[in-house]
């Protein structure tokens, strides 16, 4: 990683030294040019005479053809270097850009490696525990929920996979049909109780909310949104799912008690394999994909997902449906 590193730092480096090399040399053109022009024009004015009837004419010309050679060497100058500094920025941007993805695909397969690992390892010695050892009934419940838990996360992390790559590539075939999105927010509640019994929730669901949508796609969006929350909610901080109609729209909202967003990274966490901080020293759970599905999810919908500040601490998740 630190050669790969100092690779792009020198390769860096070597480009802005082109660049400037190539915008100097264009300088040093249009100086050569210029004083060029400039010679031949007093060449031409020792050479007159004075005592020529046309002497005035004629010295208004060099001066008037000496300035058009000025202006157009200015125009082809400038046309030039400006055509160039913009190819070079947008060479640049797309470079940077191919990097830090590259860099972001790199953390994901890091994280998913971990992501993949923890649940496995939780699950099998669970397991392992139960058949070797005669445990009471209570131990024996915590266990089994511990590995269902685990069980549900890489079947989250399947889907989350499975889903971006098959919407990405044109491979899931959405299906828009009149559903009850109160009931599958609703489900998806207690299903997220019955998991998690010990977090302390709120749920504020109006009933007859109804859009036109896909039911998968939904179900991962409002999995993928409480899943957020819960990862970066203190264990004592309630999770606030709700749902309700405001005119021709429904707002499904989700809160948490977690540290926040920074407004620089309001934006920046929707996109493909982003997670806040830096991988190495990171200690929330996720592979950067699950508010990524969630924006493309809600635009293939037609609706808006936005995050705002909770008071006093956390962060709210809001998608805006419309209903007609």
């Amino acid at each position: 990683m630190l050669f790969k590193k100092k690779r792009l730092a020198v390769a860096i480096t070597v480009y802005w030294i082109l660049l400037g090399y190539i915008v100097s040399g264009l300088v040093w053109w249009f100086i050569a040019l210029e004083t060029q022009n400039q010679q031949m024009a007093a060449l031409k004015v020792r050479q007159m005479k004075m005592d020529t009837p046309d002497y005035i004419t004629r010295y208004d010309a060099i001066f008037t053809e000496e300035n058009k050679k000025t202006a157009q060497y200015i125009g082809e100058g400038s046309t030039f270097l400006l055509s160039f500094l913009l190819g070079a920025g947008f060479v640049y941007r797309e470079v940077r850009r191919q990097i830090r993805l590259q860099q972001q695909q790199q953390n994901f397969m890091m994280a998913l490696t971990h992501e993949l690992k923890t649940p496995i390892a939780v699950t099998k010695l669970n397991l392992e525990t139960l058949r070797k050892h005669k445990l009471d009934e209570q131990r024996q419940q915590k266990m089994i929920r511990a590995a269902l838990q685990e069980t549900d996360r890489l079947d989250v992390l399947a889907n989350n996979i499975l889903i971006a790559s098959q919407l990405e590539g044109v491979g899931y075939v959405q299906s828009k049909e009149s559903l009850d999105l109160s009931g599958l927010v609703e489900a998806s509640m207690q299903d997220f109780r019955h998991r998690f019994p010990d977090r302390p929730w709120e749920q504020h669901i109006e009933p007859g909310c109804t859009i036109l949508g896909d039911v998968i796609l939904l179900q991962l969006l409002v999995s993928n949104l409480v899943e957020n929350a819960l990862k970066y909610s203190p264990r004592e901080g309630a999770i606030d799912v709700k749902l309700e109609h405001k005119g021709r729209h429904v707002l499904l909202s989700v809160k948490d008690q977690g540290p926040g967003i920074p407004d620089d990274e309001k934006k920046r966490i929707f996109g493909k394999f982003y997670r806040m901080g830096q991988e190495a020293t990171r200690r929330t759970k996720g592979t950067g994909l699950g508010l990524y599905l969630c924006l493309k999810i809600a635009q293939d919908h037609k609706a808006t997902l936005k995050v705002a500040d909770n008071s006093p601490v956390g962060s709210i998740f809001t998608v805006i449906f419309k209903t007609r």
